[in-house]
């Protein structure tokens, strides 16, 4: 398909300016000072898209090695660039998990192989993540793009402070999945009003702050790079923001779902089962409130595909995890942009510059274009990750992908329907 992209919102340099672009079927170029229409007669027009860098994505999980059913490195790339990512950092938590140069290069081959985007994987910081013997940090160091045993929480403060000391010398940083295991009695939603209504067994959020409380300490002693994985609680928040007061080198992220939703918006369905999890309204403003004065410094899915019959089985019993790469733009220009909470320019900024910067991800960064005009609704049908499981499924929005350019390639176009 030739696309014509006519008085354009491009983003160049921290603003946007008013452009023409055209994608020929081969390139995609953009053309500042307008181009003469009759030189596109054969094109589909569009009019008055956002023209903006590639997203970069710092936590997906795209299973290969291991559990290629629920998603392998093609899909996730195809779902990835459907969303406008043209990075992604991928999470460890695979088999074999990538704690070794052996183990690690099963993940490389299949993304040399299968990736049409840039896909960084991260280390395990811990064997198998097991939490008893720190990886091979040294010898795999130069092959990802930090240290994290997604999934589950580091539990012992030494193993943490003894990961953070060799790590800092890696020059690499920690992601940490914050999560205290002597806390979580069972839970598996917020404990809080709807767990109470509905009879089911909650997470308190002091499970996540206080590992992070922890850690901040210990980041103190060794200056490692820190790094939260998505917080979800007012009091990591409050946690972080006072820890930047002090100078301590460390950054965290959030997903969509905890910015748009609170406990009281779910469902007696595996499509709202995350974790951590969606907690209540009090959380979700203090999360807006630290994108608002950058204590949040960026946004990632979480992208965490399950099989639909892994999904099938409640809140209780279904598994952690719901996909958002291919709806998080829509979701927040929807709700946080559309709504004058943050402009477009801080929405760039969570979602390409600042992941980017922190994680040290290169140059090219690409293009992708949003048609903003039209409200749709989601459909994971559409959805081109193996994964169909979304807390947003039905939910009207605006912001539909129609290009998304990677290393002067169209990785993902919209066909006419």
């Amino acid at each position: 398909m030739k696309m014509y992209f006519k008085n354009a919102n491009f983003y160049k340099n921290g603003v946007f300016i008013s452009a023409d672009a055209i994608y020929d079927g081969n390139s995609f170029n953009i053309f500042e000072n307008g181009i003469n229409d009759t030189d596109i007669a054969t094109f589909r027009i569009f009019n008055n898209c956002y023209i903006l860098p590639g997203f970069c994505d710092v936590h997906v999980h795209f299973r290969e090695p291991g559990y290629l059913y629920k998603e392998d490195i093609e899909s996730g790339c195809m779902a990835a660039a459907h969303g406008g990512y043209t990075a992604v950092c991928t999470m460890p938590n695979l088999s074999p998990t990538p704690d070794s140069m052996k183990n690690l290069s099963v993940q490389l081959d299949a993304i040399k192989q299968k990736a049409n985007i840039a896909v960084l994987p991260f280390g395990t910081i811990t064997k198998g993540e097991q939490g008893e013997e720190l990886s091979d940090i040294e010898d795999i160091s130069e092959y990802v793009v930090g240290f994290s045993d997604d999934g589950k929480g580091v539990q012992s403060e030494q193993m943490m402070l003894s990961a953070m000391e060799r790590i800092k010398k890696t020059g690499k940083l920690i992601s940490a999945h914050c999560e205290e295991n002597s806390l979580l009695n069972g839970g598996y939603i917020h404990d809080g009003e709807y767990a109470r209504l509905h009879g089911h067994r909650g997470i308190c959020s002091k499970s996540e702050w206080l590992p992070v409380q922890r850690d901040i300490e210990l980041v103190k002693k060794t200056e490692c790079p820190y790094h939260v994985c998505h917080i979800s609680a007012k009091e990591t928040v409050d946690v972080i923001r006072e820890a930047k007061r002090n100078g301590v080198d460390i950054t965290c992220e959030t997903g969509p779902h905890y910015l748009v939703m609170n406990d009281m918006q779910l469902m007696e369905n595996g499509r709202f089962k995350m974790n951590p999890p969606i907690r209540s309204d009090i959380d979700r403003q203090a999360l807006v409130v630290g994108i608002l004065d950058g204590t949040i410094d960026m946004i990632a899915t979480d992208h965490a595909p399950h099989s639909a019959e892994e999904k099938s089985r409640g809140l209780e019993k279904s598994l952690m995890g719901v996909v958002g790469l291919e709806i998080a733009f829509a979701v927040l220009y929807t709700e946080l942009v559309k709504k004058n909470i943050i402009s477009m320019e801080k929405l760039v900024e969570l979602m390409s510059e600042n992941p980017r910067k922190r994680f040290s991800i290169g140059s090219d960064v690409g293009f992708t274009v949003f048609d903003c005009d039209n409200e749709y609704e989601i459909k994971t049908e559409d959805f081109l990750s193996k994964g169909k499981s979304s807390p947003f499924e039905g939910k009207k929005v605006y912001g539909k992908c129609l290009l998304t350019v990677y290393e002067g390639k169209a990785v993902y176009v919209r066909e006419e329907k």
